[in-house]
């Protein structure tokens, strides 16, 4: 996938959340992100792509971004608390951030549209701070809606938007355990069929529940939680001499006679 068709596909996602299918998908994905968001710290988070989905909502921290690509409609934006917009423009394989700078990254369904998702991924980690944290949206192509993807490709008539090459969640750790970011929790939601109007969408809300307890990795979408982890760090404590030697044992006098 070159930049061009990137682009093309970032549009087309853009479009897509805007369906009966994507509202049902933002309004998970929105209540996911701000319950883990909530509860973050630091100073400096950027969410980047996908603006329909606030990401930071819920997080406090001092400075946040909404990072989009040139070809994305800016009226969308995230807001600062002040009112004033704050985005940057930018490519997802080179992030325009000092190396271990931020503190948290949001990622909501880029991989999957990205010409080069490692790269994007190479590139998160080297903006993070250590211990910084990454959160990850995608669909899931071991779904109902993967599924459907799958043979509307094949009748010309697909679900979800057609260039998107999905990751499944074992994949993504994978990747994630190759940067040293480990994965500390992950959720599955959206287990209504794939349904293409907001009524029947609703008609199977019954089934959110049911999946969650008895089918949880079968939700459409998947949200990914990890932590850069850097090895070789160790607590240094006193440096003792091994070679000092033993102190004389006391003995204790005798009575002479």
């Amino acid at each position: 996938m070159d930049d061009a068709t990137s682009e093309k596909s970032i549009i087309a996602l853009d479009l897509w959340l805007q369906s009966p299918a994507g509202t049902y998908v933002r309004a998970f994905e929105q209540a996911c992100l701000d319950e883990l968001t909530a509860d973050i710290f630091g100073f400096n988070a950027v969410q980047i792509g996908v603006p329909q989905i606030d990401a930071l909502a819920a997080n406090r921290m001092p400075n946040k971004w909404q990072a989009a690509t040139r070809l994305s409609s800016t009226s969308e934006l995230a807001l600062a608390p002040d009112g004033k917009q704050i985005a940057v423009a930018l490519d997802f394989a080179e992030l325009p951030f000092a190396s271990q700078s931020l503190d948290l990254v949001v990622l909501p369904h880029v991989l999957e549209f990205a010409a080069e998702p490692h790269q994007v991924l190479r590139e998160v980690e080297r903006v993070l701070i250590p211990e910084g944290q990454v959160i990850i949206c995608g669909f899931n192509p071991a779904s109902l809606w993967g599924v459907r993807q799958g043979v509307g490709r094949i009748a010309s008539s697909d679900y979800l938007p057609a260039a998107g090459e999905f990751i499944s969640m074992p994949r993504l750790k994978d990747w994630l355990k190759l940067l040293n970011m480990g994965v500390t929790r992950s959720y599955f939601g959206c287990y209504a069929p794939p349904c293409r109007t907001t009524q029947w969408l609703n008609r199977f809300g019954l089934l959110e529940s049911a999946g969650q307890r008895w089918w949880p990795y079968l939700g459409a979408v998947y949200i990914v939680h990890a932590i850069k982890r850097v090895k070789g760090m160790h607590i240094i404590g006193p440096a003792w001499n091994r070679k000092t030697s033993k102190a004389p044992q006391a003995v204790p006098a005798t009575n002479r006679k």
